[in-house]
């Protein structure tokens, strides 16, 4: 029996030692078939999808926290965009969806003072037609949901139904409510940005303006811009049709999910204001008339405009956020004959145009005697 049984345990141990080595070729086998099929894959994809596409689609997907992020000790971003000659051109450049809003010290006060905007001038601030209710719904969702709670955790926390607002103590409700106007203002209310929502028109001439959150507007009053084409709200900007119409046909047509653009761009404005619906630009048949310009008063405007595509409804959203420098600012930092030279340059580009449009034969003078230091 004693024998019997050590002869059974043999067996029973090649046996163990059996199946344990047909295991590992089996997984031997399946690695390699793995890595065959990937690289097959792999090439497959590098021959049909764009490169850049990719990147890009893999830079949307991720959204870099801001874990130690004070917004209270955060300067605002200082752009200096303004170069000797001005030209007339998209001036684009690539970034991640990581960048799509920024936050700094003035976010409390800006957002109080957008609230107040909305309030005073509800039918300039906010706009939308039915076609685009998918879209508010889709980016409401998106940006609140999980943007900010991801990008900014000290200031945005996720709840089951809501989020918190740790700024100013607020909860918003994490499903967007019926009204799409309702949805901007909330949006309005909370973020320091600007939103223009487009979509392509029904006959496919390009795409229209068909909803918008814009406290902080500079010299155009964008309920005025609702239902308009591209090249219908950029009717007025002299030489668009002639040097940018078309590219910017297509390159918003082609725009795909997942790229995400910027630019930047300056003008100056003799006042403070950030609410400014009017009277910054002149256009054909107006002649500039002398002011007194409040030099005290008196800003560099810059925009920090960004833009992509929204992934269900396919709705451009273009973005921007508004910074105001005052001019005596640029002298004591040394910049003051660089941005006089980009005052003189307006008329010196590839749209002389411009000196007027800007209104620099209002200011102009002024401005770049004070720059100067004349």
């Amino acid at each position: 029996m004693a024998l019997q049984a050590s002869v059974d345990f043999k067996k029973m141990a090649v046996d163990w030692w059996g199946y344990v080595l047909l295991a590992c070729l089996l997984i031997v086998v399946a690695t390699i078939r793995w890595r065959s099929k990937s690289a097959t894959i792999s090439r497959d994809v590098n021959s049909v999808v764009d490169k850049k596409k990719f990147v890009a689609d893999v830079q949307t997907a991720t959204i870099v926290p801001r874990n130690n992020f004070k917004w209270q000790e955060t300067k605002p971003l200082q752009l200096r965009t303004f170069k000797p000659k001005y030209h007339l051109t998209m001036s684009i450049e690539s970034t991640t969806i990581s960048e799509l809003v920024e936050m700094d010290s003035t976010y409390l006060d800006r957002i109080n003072l957008r609230r107040k905007i909305m309030q005073e001038n509800p039918s300039i601030a906010l706009g939308a037609t039915d076609r685009i209710s998918a879209a508010v719904n889709e980016f409401y969702v998106w940006i609140f949901g999980t943007y900010l709670p991801t990008r900014y955790p000290k200031m945005f926390v996720l709840h089951p139904t809501s989020v918190e607002n740790l700024v100013n103590k607020e909860h918003i409700p994490r499903t967007p409510p019926t009204s799409s106007l309702e949805a901007l203002k909330i949006m309005g209310s909370h973020i320091d940005h600007d939103f223009l929502f487009m979509l392509p028109s029904e006959d496919g001439e390009g795409y229209i303006l068909e909803g918008f959150v814009v406290c902080f507007p500079s010299g155009f009053d964008t309920s005025k811009k609702c239902g308009m084409t591209l090249r219908e709200i950029h009717g007025p900007v002299p030489n668009y049709k002639e040097k940018l119409a078309l590219s910017m046909d297509r390159f918003f047509d082609r725009l795909e999910v997942g790229k995400v653009v910027k630019r930047a761009n300056w003008t100056i404005t003799t006042t403070d204001e950030l609410f400014k619906p009017g009277g910054t630009h002149l256009y054909e048949g107006e002649e500039a008339e002398p002011e007194d310009v409040d030099i005290s008063r008196t800003s560099l405007r810059c925009e920090r405009q960004l833009l992509h595509r929204l992934p269900t409804s396919k709705a451009i959203v273009f973005s921007f956020e508004t910074y105001l420098y005052p001019i005596q600012q640029l002298r004591d930092e040394g910049s003051g004959d660089d941005l006089a030279n980009a005052i003189e340059g307006l008329a010196g580009g590839s749209v002389p145009a411009f000196h007027t449009y800007k209104r620099a034969g209002v200011w102009g003078d002024a401005v770049k005697a004070f720059l100067r230091n004349d």
